[in-house]
C-alpha cells in the first residue's frame, strides 16, 4: 500500500503547481478558487472578466482532472498492478483521499487562510475566504466524493481490463 502513498504526491504536487502558476504574478489568476462574493468583487473591482474567471478554471481543471481521472487509475492499475475492484479502489481511495486533505489543509486552510500570498486588494473585508462552514462542507465533499469517485473509475477499469 506504500505505492498509492507515494502516487498521491503526483496528485498533491499536480494541484499544488496548478495552484501556484495561478497565483504566480498576483491571486487575481486564481480567483475562480474562491467563493462567488470574492469573484464579484473581483469583477466589480475591474481586475478580472467574467470570460476570465471561466478561462482560468478551464485551464486549471484539464491537467488536474487528467491526473486524475486518467493518470491515477493508470497508475494503479498497470504500475501498481491492481488485481480486483477493491484493490483498485482501495489504492485510489488512499490517493484521492491524501490530495484531498493537502487540499483542505495545506492550501485552503493554511495557504489560503493564514498567508498574504491569496489576498486580493479590495476583498480585504470578505475574509477569511474560506469560512469554517464552507471548509467543512468541503472536507465533508471529499470525505464522501473521492471514495465515490474511487469506487466509478475502479468498476471501470475492471469493465476495460475485464478482471
Amino acid at each position: 500500500m506504500i505505492l498509492p502513498i507515494i502516487e498521491s504526491f503526483v496528485l498533491c504536487f499536480t494541484l499544488l503547481l496548478i495552484c501556484v502558476l495561478n497565483v504566480r504574478n498576483t491571486p487575481v489568476g486564481g480567483v475562480h478558487f474562491y467563493e462567488k462574493d470574492v469573484q464579484e468583487r473581483t469583477i466589480e473591482l475591474g481586475l478580472i472578466t467574467r470570460e476570465e474567471i471561466k478561462k482560468n478554471k478551464v485551464i486549471s481543471a484539464i491537467p488536474f482532472m487528467m491526473v486524475l481521472l486518467i493518470a491515477a487509475p493508470l497508475m494503479v492499475f498497470f504500475v501498481n498492478n491492481a488485481e480486483s475492484f477493491l484493490e483498485g479502489f482501495l489504492q485510489l481511495a488512499v490517493m484521492y483521499m491524501l490530495c484531498g486533505l493537502f487540499d483542505k489543509v495545506f492550501i485552503d486552510w493554511y495557504w489560503v487562510g493564514h498567508t498574504k500570498a491569496w489576498v486580493i486588494p479590495g476583498t480585504e473585508d470578505l475574509m477569511p475566504y474560506i469560512n469554517k462552514k464552507v471548509w467543512v462542507k468541503k472536507i465533508a465533499a471529499v470525505v464522501v466524493l473521492y471514495p465515490l469517485l474511487a469506487a466509478l473509475l475502479s468498476w471501470i477499469m475492471c469493465l476495460i481490463l475485464h478482471l
